[in-house]
């Protein structure tokens, strides 16, 4: 899926396949040098001009939560590049990294997510996008594309969210800080599912997912309770899921509604998100 900036200033959206060897070829995200050159090819062919926002699929970073290391700010990414490398999978001498505050203080130090990816993979995505007309503006992951969708307000949200054919995820939001995050395994063909087959305990098991994480927000995080749950699953169906998710909860669940200029489009919802990224940047800074 692709997001860029028309020759109009407006963010137009598209969803191309990524071609390779033949026509309707499945392509194999492990391999770098194959999507890079199927990105390079897509963008040619399409012609494709503007400033482009790479979303990482859950395929190819890795997160996790570490204490902060006691160090001058400028030198926090290299300390925490040897302090997660027997943590994730990548080999030190490919790790990238990058990171952003826990906004809770836990018991002990203060904590960090850390952003894990392959230099090796970077650096071909961003060699194939930066091409021709096309000009790399942000590089992030679904959970602060999907977080941008959120208007930001002082009571915590939880987001029920889901880029097509992915696992769902979860994340708690509040004051447009990411206060937590989690992937659910099991429920990646739910937006292609029937209101019969919905009906049939694969909302239940949402629901009850849903309530852990809201559990461990409120009793071990020790925030306050979260006020709405807001559905962002675009699907046939996504308002019958919304309606049975609310028959378990005494949470408000609703719709996660797009701006009005989106309206339409909520299938390059994560799209969308990545293009407010710079937006709700500039707005922090």
């Amino acid at each position: 899926m692709l997001c860029y900036l028309n020759e109009k200033n407006k963010v137009s959206y598209q969803e191309l396949p990524l071609e390779i060897m033949a026509p309707q070829k499945v392509v194999n995200d492990t391999d770098t040098k194959t999507v890079s050159t199927s990105v390079t090819k897509l963008l040619t062919k399409n012609k494709v001009s503007g400033n482009c926002h790479l979303v990482l699929p859950a395929s190819h970073y890795q997160m996790v939560q570490v204490d902060k290391p006691n160090v001058p700010k400028d030198e926090i990414v290299a300390a925490l590049k040897w302090q997660v490398k027997d943590l994730v999978t990548i080999e030190v001498d490919d790790l990238i990294v990058d990171y952003f505050d826990v906004p809770v203080l836990l018991a002990g130090n203060p904590k960090v997510n850390v952003v894990c990816a392959s230099k090796t993979f970077l650096t071909a995505m961003v060699g194939s996008i930066n091409q021709g007309e096309i000009k790399l503006s942000t590089i992030s992951t679904e959970e602060f594309a999907f977080l941008s969708l959120l208007p930001r307000q002082d009571d915590a949200i939880l987001l029920v969210c889901q880029q097509r054919n992915a696992e769902i995820v979860l994340l708690i939001v509040q004051n447009g800080q990411l206060y937590f995050h989690r992937r659910l395994r099991g429920f990646a063909q739910i937006s292609q599912q029937s209101e019969q087959e919905l009906a049939m305990g694969i909302t239940d098991s949402l629901s009850l997912e849903i309530q852990r994480s809201t559990d461990y927000f409120e009793r071990q995080l020790k925030q306050s309770p979260i006020k709405s749950i807001q559905v962002f699953i675009p699907s046939d169906n996504e308002q019958y899921l919304v309606d049975k998710l609310g028959l378990n909860t005494n949470i408000l669940v609703q719709l996660l509604a797009l701006p009005e200029q989106y309206q339409g489009q909520r299938k390059y919802g994560l799209a969308i998100g990545a293009s407010l990224l710079s937006t709700l940047e500039q707005s922090d800074a």
